[in-house]
């Protein structure tokens, strides 16, 4: 069996699923897993993931990291991209409204500018935090971001301010660290997996600084065979979404997909290389787009 009906196969056996082999259910994991199986035309799985993000969504809308824990709510994001898989006159128009709702709601707390000379980046930009009263964060903020553009609220506010955090918090020479870019006066180095996800919820947008398009070179420059399973797909996804996906990704990939067989068959990393397998139809490229494209 060829590695990519191998690897279906996997997702499929546990669209349910959590970080690790036989782990407690998570969100993340879980949406991972139900995006891709919808975009690799499994139905009934996807659809078997889907409602156990909804069971798990709280009264206000918010859907924690795991069903027995609905704090903090940043996964609220990948629940919502789940769901927006579904046609809106579907079973899940609720649970996006719901969702739509506690996502505007979510604030990253900012910091002053006097009181943040050390962080390198504008402070009092808000966007998404990893936990609540936190600062606003580089990843919890490229899947928000994601999941309204992908509701058609690409030029909402909040999702254009984000995007102004996004383009700040780049690094000078590309690339993005997971938050900050100095500390103390010293630079901190670029990062694969945030820098892939940036790209993501940059497409179409304009950086008058130029770190955007040093962005993708470095991601271009940094993605190779010996990269993390993680930080490889994240790359690759970023790297479809602006036509830039090497020649070499599925051989990359065929390798990070024994090397997770061979070791912890974590769910969690099986679905991030089914969305790189996909590469330019993964939901986080083709749901985003429709959003905008019906903005």
């Amino acid at each position: 069996m060829a590695w990519p009906a191998d690897l279906v196969h996997h997702l499929r056996q546990k669209p349910v699923c959590g970080y690790r082999n036989e782990a407690t259910p998570a969100t993340e994991p879980t949406a991972l897993t139900a995006l891709a199986l919808h975009a690799l035309d499994q139905p009934a799985a996807a659809l078997t993931a889907a409602k156990a993000l909804a069971e798990w969504q709280s009264p206000t809308g918010s859907v924690g990291v795991r069903p027995t824990e609905p704090q903090p709510i940043w996964p609220t994001s990948l629940a919502m991209l789940c769901w927006l898989q579904y046609k809106p006159t579907e079973q899940f128009s609720a649970n996006l409204n719901g969702a739509l709702q506690a996502t505007l709601q979510t604030r990253g707390k900012a910091i002053p500018k006097s009181a943040a000379n050390e962080l390198g980046h504008n402070s009092e930009l808000i966007g998404w935090s990893w936990a609540e009263n936190t600062h606003s964060w580089i990843e919890p903020t490229i899947l928000h971001v994601l999941s309204l553009q992908a509701f058609g609220q690409a030029k909402h506010a909040r999702v254009r301010e984000a995007v102004d955090l996004l383009i700040d918090r780049q690094l000078p020479g590309g690339g993005c660290n997971y938050g900050n870019t100095s500390v103390l006066g010293q630079m901190l180095r670029p990062h694969l997996q945030p820098s892939g996800m940036l790209l993501l919820a940059l497409v179409g947008e304009t950086d008058a600084s130029g770190r955007l398009a040093k962005s993708v070179e470095y991601v271009t420059q940094a993605v190779n065979a010996e990269a993390t399973t993680t930080s490889l797909c994240w790359a690759l996804i970023g790297l479809a979404a602006v036509g830039k996906r090497p020649a070499e990704a599925d051989k990359w990939l065929r390798a990070a997909y024994k090397r997770v067989v061979n070791s912890d068959q974590s769910p969690h990393k099986f679905a991030l290389l089914a969305h790189a397998y996909l590469g330019d139809k993964s939901p986080f490229i083709t749901l985003p787009q429709l959003g905008k494209d019906a903005a």
